[in-house]
């Protein structure tokens, strides 16, 4: 039998609820694997004692015939969502040691599933970053290197289940950031369609952009932890979509009309974008797509040339809209109703000033100087209307594309992770590596991060899927038939128990 910290969620699942195990010796297992590792870093709030206690309960319920699909699975949650029985502070220490009174939607619904909490998970401050290097708390390491970033901004999320710290985690994705540290760590992450996981409970970067989603080992652990954290919130959300709920477990064994057992995958249309190939993409990353790609063909898919023409306006877009919009978010972190407090200040203006320049980080006062900007009068026309209506052909030319495939395939980021901080003095380097993430978040779209490779240094690649809204059950099959083929998900780093790379 592998160990405990190589199971996936799906595995760790039917483990305890065929009494294989209890969740009590699978939590007592990957305890001990996190305080092993804690050196790299993925961990903010650590919650050994708390954890054990709902493993007994969860086993107790085991034992009484409970058949809660995830009962007893030990997971942990960026620290971006609420949670009652942990501080959440975001990254930031803005909001250090700030207590909720309830659960996020999506925690919740975990919890009602059956899953336990191992702690909260280590993000860029308010999930402003592409390599978790911006937290308040520490940078994360990335497992296969702890040289390197694991991606961000939802690094913690991404190390943690690489290193098989925990069977799955949640993150949450603004304009990367499932995908890309997915991709930098090797392991598993979806964003679904905007709307589908509610809002409620997560703390704001940019409302019109923020999702929630699952990140795990495989596309199988995704789907399994997805259909509990989608489902309408309109109470607490109004941007949550109103649809019924899928079985993406069940999607994973549909097979495709026309498909055989050696071509599961016949009749897809995979559209490759030419914008997603350009001299960006360095030639490793560039060799490891080509190679899912192909595989992708061999499985029965048909590849198709399209074009996102407006690809590279993304990232001036992105980086209006956003901050624009993180800028009227985080404007309650004032110090009177929310967030950290000045000690010395001579009157209420100087107390606003110093609270939030001492409890913001560069980045994070970056984002709202340009988002505040973007917003004053004389340059709200000029940039963020402009903006506004470019992200609607960005929208356009997605629907132009799925005209003609089904999904669209291509690289997460162009390249590999690199080096801890390699581009901490360069922002305009790390807002280039979201890239080929970007658009798909100002369109609304689901994407999805799985392995594919490996690239320079032996570090990970992914392969990114898009699909049109509300086809997380086409990208999951895409994936989980892929996964059936190949073993890039299977491969995990090795660690030494200080938490640096062997």
């Amino acid at each position: 039998m592998s160990a405990i910290h190589e199971w996936g969620v799906a595995e760790t699942a039917r483990q305890i609820q065929t009494k294989q195990v209890s969740s009590v010796e699978v939590t007592q297992a990957l305890i001990q694997r996190c305080e092993a590792h804690a050196d790299l870093g993925a961990f903010v709030h650590f919650a050994p004692e708390a954890a054990l206690a709902s493993a007994k309960a969860a086993d107790a319920r085991v034992s009484a015939g409970d058949a809660a699909p995830l009962l007893g699975v030990p997971l942990a949650h960026k620290d971006v969502f609420v949670t009652a029985d942990a501080p959440t502070t975001a990254g930031s220490r803005m909001l250090a040691g700030y207590q909720s009174p309830f659960n996020a939607t999506v925690v919740q619904r975990l919890i009602d599933a059956g899953t336990i909490s191992l702690g909260k998970l280590n993000c860029d401050e308010f999930a402003m970053g592409s390599g978790n290097e911006n937290s308040a708390y520490g940078p994360v390491k990335n497992p296969w290197d702890t040289s390197r970033v694991p991606g961000g901004s939802s690094g913690g999320s991404a190390a943690a289940v690489a290193a098989g710290l925990v069977a799955g985690a949640t993150g949450t994705d603004t304009g990367g950031s499932i995908r890309q540290p997915a991709s930098f760590c090797g392991i598993t992450g979806i964003k679904p369609t905007y709307g589908l996981c509610s809002r409620f409970g997560m703390v704001a970067f940019a409302s019109s952009l923020d999702q929630a989603g699952p990140m795990a080992k495989t596309a199988l652990d995704c789907a399994a932890l997805l259909g509990h954290m989608t489902g309408p919130d309109l109470d607490h959300d109004s941007t949550s979509l109103d649809v019924p709920g899928v079985d993406y477990l069940a999607a994973l064994s549909q097979p495709r009309a026309g498909a055989t057992a050696d071509k599961p995958l016949l009749g897809l249309r995979v559209g490759l974008p030419a914008e997603f190939f350009g001299a960006g993409l360095s030639p490793d990353v560039n060799e490891a797509v080509q190679a899912a790609l192909k595989q992708l063909a061999d499985m029965g898919a048909t590849l198709v040339d399209i074009s996102l023409p407006r690809t590279e306006l993304s990232i001036p877009v992105y980086y209006i809209i956003a901050p624009a919009e993180a800028s009227s978010n985080l404007s309650r972190f004032d110090g009177v109703r929310y967030g950290h407090r000045a000690k010395d200040y001579d009157d209420l203006g100087d107390m606003y000033q110093r609270s939030r320049t001492e409890g913001f980080g560069p980045e994070v006062q970056r984002r709202i100087l340009i988002g505040t900007y973007v917003l004053s009068h004389g340059y709200y026309d000029a940039y963020y209307l402009q903006a506004q209506k470019i992200r609607r052909l960005i929208a356009q030319d997605f629907q132009a594309a799925f005209a003609k495939c089904d999904v669209i395939a291509g690289p997460v980021a162009p390249t590999v992770a690199w080096g801890i901080g390699e581009k901490s003095n360069d922002p305009v380097a790390n807002y280039l590596a979201d890239i080929f993430t970007l658009s798909t978040s100002l369109a609304g779209l689901p994407g999805m991060s799985m392995p594919a490779g490996f690239g320079a240094a032996g570090m990970p690649v992914g392969l990114q899927l898009v699909g049109n809204y509300l086809t997380e059950s086409t990208l999951l099959h895409t994936a989980h038939s892929f996964q059936q083929t190949t073993d890039w998900h299977r491969r995990s780093p090795s660690l030494t128990p200080s938490g640096a790379a062997a």
